[in-house]
């Protein structure tokens, strides 16, 4: 069974920076079958807002490629924002959200600290490469 997976923003910005790292690893297989990626359309506006704030020069038409990919890739969940605010960051909240309204499996994040409460859902928090050794991928 394929995990149910949340990829934090700071995945996403990391994947962009190195094509040789495992976040790009990650991020490259979408779609692949190994896993399920969850988002929500509040996510995929802060992926939006943060790449282009991190990447002035990209070109819009080049972020939008991306996050259309993504979108047509993954698993849309509507949050309802019921039980708000959880985790310091109002960001990172979002981010939990939309992982126990998928059910998800996992958050897969540089920043574990600050999802901690998450697991108190249920929801494991993985690296990358965490995630990547547990599908297979890599060894």
């Amino acid at each position: 069974m394929q995990p149910k997976l949340v990829i934090d923003t700071n995945i996403i910005i990391s994947a962009l920076k190195s094509r040789n790292g495992a976040a790009n690893k990650l991020l490259s297989i979408i779609g692949d079958d190994k896993y399920i990626s969850c988002i929500s359309v509040p996510l995929v506006l802060e992926y939006e807002e943060v790449i282009g704030r991190i990447f002035p020069k990209m070109p819009k038409a080049d972020i939008n490629d991306l996050l259309d990919y993504i979108c047509k890739q993954s698993l849309q969940s509507p949050i309802y924002y019921l039980w708000r605010p959880i985790l310091k960051d109002p960001e990172d909240d979002m981010v939990l959200e939309i992982a126990v309204a998928s059910s998800a499996d996992a958050i897969v994040t540089y920043n574990v600290k600050d999802f901690l409460p998450a697991k108190g859902f249920g929801i494991a928090l993985a690296s990358p490469k965490e995630i990547l050794t547990a599908i297979g991928v890599i060894k």
